[in-house]
């Protein structure tokens, strides 16, 4: 089955002012991304949610906020997170997915 994946990064923390490890100083540095990962393989949709904190100790490639994008959000937060947990959470998501297809459990009530 062939799923497509969509990243929901629109929330995010920031300071209102910040200075780097450098000195430099900025207005409104987004620190913390509050994120929502969701899997549709035209069937059924599964999701993953979570935060990732972003290094901000170096802001010398700054984007100004009224700049940034949700691409380039969605590109800080997988090079933060790294190859390896972003693969971690679309098998998760897979997993959801083929358990949604051909459950092997569900819950009842019992009266």
């Amino acid at each position: 089955m062939a799923i497509t994946y969509t990243w929901n990064v629109s929330t995010v923390d920031r300071y209102i002012s910040h200075t780097d490890d450098n000195d430099v100083q900025e207005d409104y540095v987004i620190y913390n991304v509050h994120w929502r990962l969701t899997g549709d393989d035209s069937t059924n949709t599964a999701t993953v949610i979570g935060t990732q904190s972003l290094n901000i100790s170096d802001l010398s490639d700054f984007t100004d906020f009224d700049s940034v994008t949700t691409a380039d959000v969605e590109g800080w937060v997988t090079t933060a997170m790294g190859t390896e947990q972003v693969q971690s959470l679309k098998d998760n998501i897979a997993a959801q997915l083929t358990e949604k297809a051909t459950p092997t459990k569900d819950t009842v009530t019992i009266s």
